[in-house]
C-alpha cells in the first residue's frame, strides 16, 4: 500500500547541483530506514545514501563529499542534495523506504526511479 514518488531529475553539465525528492504515501506509521539507489546502463544498481530513523547516515564512496542525504519524516520524504556533479553519476536513480504500516506489518518499497544526466 506505500507508494513512493520520485522527483527532481534531470540534466545538468558537470559540476552543477540536484535536489532529489521521494514522498511516500500509504498507511505509514512508521519508518525505519530511507535510502538511494542508482543504476547505470549496464551496471548493478548499487547503494548511493542511506539513512536510519535514528539519523544515521551511510554513504557510499564515490559520492562521500558530494551528496547529503535528509528527511522530513513529518512528510514521509527523503532527499539527495547532489554536488559537484560528473558525468560518471549519470544513472537512474531510486528511493528506497523500509518502515511498518497499519496491523503492525513491515513494508520495503521502490520508486519507480528518476533520471539523472550530467552532461561533459
Amino acid at each position: 500500500q506505500v507508494q513512493l514518488v520520485e522527483s527532481g531529475g534531470g540534466l545538468v553539465q558537470t559540476g552543477g547541483s540536484l535536489r532529489l525528492s521521494c514522498a511516500a504515501s500509504g498507511s505509514i506509521t512508521g519508518i525505519h530506514a530511507m535510502g538511494w539507489y542508482r543504476q547505470a546502463p549496464g551496471k548493478q544498481r548499487e547503494l548511493v545514501a542511506g539513512l536510519t530513523s535514528g539519523g544515521s547516515t551511510n554513504y557510499a564512496d564515490f559520492v562521500k563529499g558530494r551528496f547529503t542525504i535528509s528527511r522530513d519524516n513529518a512528510k514521509n520524504t527523503v532527499y539527495l542534495q547532489m554536488s559537484s556533479l560528473k558525468p560518471e553519476d549519470t544513472a537512474v536513480y531510486y528511493c528506497n523506504m523500509r518502515g511498518t504500516i497499519v496491523l503492525g506489518l513491515q513494508y520495503d518499497t521502490w520508486g519507480q526511479g528518476t533520471q539523472v544526466t550530467v552532461s561533459s
